[in-house]
């Protein structure tokens, strides 16, 4: 390394470091902050989303960056990678005043507890204002990036580089077409019964107890994580020797816990088994939402909802709840998590209905910055779309547009990757049987070190250091994400 590297370097560990403790005061936000502290955190969070903004984009930091730019490295280095992060990252970065850095950040933490007083109400007018707020910010924020070619594309690429409305339109209108069809099909089937997973109360404690062990035998590495209880589920990392993740217990929802939390270790396994060189600076992240989505929807779906999985995890299943599945056989049991049922609340619909949810809120995020909807419209767009899409209309805004957090944070522009995260998991899926032929027999016995070396291989290690279009064309050959083997394993798994 160059002695202008090592400055830049330097700089780089310590806006890092910054940034770190503003994702600790948020993740405490979010779990063990007291009903009342919240207006000092929006303060708290506020200045140093400030500071964070102005390192960035700092003179220095120009020169630093400049000066190391001059040098020649290898491609594929760690050098040249860690550059052309930093360099698209500041020239995103440079473009937001400070003061809408801080607005931002400041109304993202308001709106988050106001979001929580809603839905304790049930009443989406108490957070509309916060709501309208945040959106007339991030438009001021996308305004930026003229031109573009449409407003949300810039909101798009923080969490998928590249990312545009005109690229995702074309996949989605594949998944309108064909899984709304295959959804509607699977549906009309008999279903199998579920009514002895919901008909008795299921310890918490339990299900919690058997969620740590699930994630635990995954591979998400306890000396460097911990799981918390929060109002909605989520995975935040404070570098790569600290990675936790948050899950949620339901007595009437058995395996609600054990799915998020295994969730949730997808990602946090994906954070953990990055090089470990690239702690401390940007490259410590996943290539992209829509890759980090691919992690936990594949270890959430493909297998923890595939039977090979509930081969070996049922019988430790049984034995913490011998009364409420001490007669349930396997098949009847694996019939009843499998049920392909439409359903109002995402982080609860099955894998074959969760796109469809992914669809309404696009649809909706792309309204709103056309400016063809209006916040105060969005409870009765959400229903209509909730309709259209899943033959179902909510009874209360709990159920509807209160339901996910994202908005709350702000974070438009980020929905799109869940569903993209289903196409490539299905990619990585069919290419991890052919690589690890006995892949079904390994995880029938309880072992996973293979699937996950194979992950750690063809993705975690990389971290960001390849942009995610360059990585998927590394596993797949193209770098195009094909929704055809998504279909496919839904089709396969549901349409036998």
């Amino acid at each position: 390394m160059s002695k202008e590297f090592n400055i830049l370097l330097a700089q780089v560990h310590e806006i890092r470091d910054l940034a770190a403790t503003l994702a600790l005061l948020e993740w405490d936000m979010q779990t063990y902050l007291p009903a009342g502290a919240a207006d000092g955190r929006a303060a708290q969070m506020e200045t140093l989303a400030g500071v964070v903004h102005e390192k960035l984009t700092s003179r220095a930091f120009a020169h630093a960056l400049e000066s190391a730019e001059a040098a020649k490295y290898e491609p594929g280095s760690f050098e040249a990678a860690l550059l052309r992060k930093l360099r698209n990252n500041f020239e995103k970065e440079r473009k937001m005043p400070a003061r809408l850095v801080r607005e931002i950040g400041a109304a993202s933490s308001a709106a988050y507890g106001a979001w929580l007083r809603a839905r304790e109400e049930q009443k989406f007018s108490s957070f509309a204002p916060h709501l309208e707020k945040l959106l007339k910010l991030r438009q001021e924020q996308s305004a930026l990036y003229t031109p573009a070619a449409h407003p949300l594309d810039p909101l798009l690429d923080d969490y998928e580089e590249g990312l545009t409305v005109a690229e995702i339109d074309p996949v989605f209108a594949v998944l309108r077409k064909e899984q709304t069809a295959l959804v509607r099909e699977a549906a009309d089937r008999k279903q199998p019964d579920d009514s002895f997973l919901h008909d008795h109360p299921f310890s918490t404690k339990k299900q919690l107890e058997l969620a740590r062990f699930a994630a635990k035998r995954i591979g998400y590495d306890f000396r460097r994580g911990r799981i918390d209880l929060t109002e909605h589920p989520f995975t935040t990392s404070f570098g790569l020797s600290d990675v936790r993740i948050t899950t949620k217990a339901f007595p009437q929802l058995p395996l609600s816990c054990l799915f998020s939390t295994i969730h949730e270790a997808g990602h946090a396994i994906y954070e953990q088994g990055i090089d470990r060189k690239f702690d401390r600076t940007p490259l410590a992240d996943g290539a992209s939402l829509a890759f980090h989505e691919s992690q936990s929807r594949l270890w959430e779906n493909q297998v923890g909802r595939g039977l090979p999985f509930w081969r070996w995890f049922y019988p430790y299943m049984q034995r913490k709840f011998p009364g409420e599945l001490g007669t349930i056989s396997l098949e009847r049991f694996y019939g009843a998590i499998n049920r392909v049922e439409c359903s109002l609340v995402r982080i609860e619909a099955d894998e074959a209905t969760y796109n469809l949810h992914i669809l309404l809120r696009y649809d909706l995020e792309k309204a709103l910055f056309e400016n063809r909807l209006s916040v105060e419209e969005l409870p009765e767009a959400w229903n209509e779309k909730m309709r259209q899409y899943l033959g179902l209309v909510p009874p209360n805004d709990l159920a509807g547009v209160l339901q996910d957090v994202h908005w709350a944070g702000g974070s438009f522009g980020y929905f799109p990757t869940y569903a993209l995260g289903n196409l490539i998991a299905a990619q990585v899926w069919s290419l991890a049987h052919k690589e690890i032929p006995d892949l079904d027999e390994e995880i029938a016995s309880g072992r996973f070190a293979a699937f996950r070396a194979f992950l750690r291989e063809k993705v975690h290690h990389f971290g960001a250091s390849l942009p995610p279009r360059e990585l998927l064309r590394k596993l797949t050959g193209t770098e195009k994400i094909n929704p055809a083997p998504f279909l496919a394993y839904l089709r396969e798994k549901y349409l036998p």
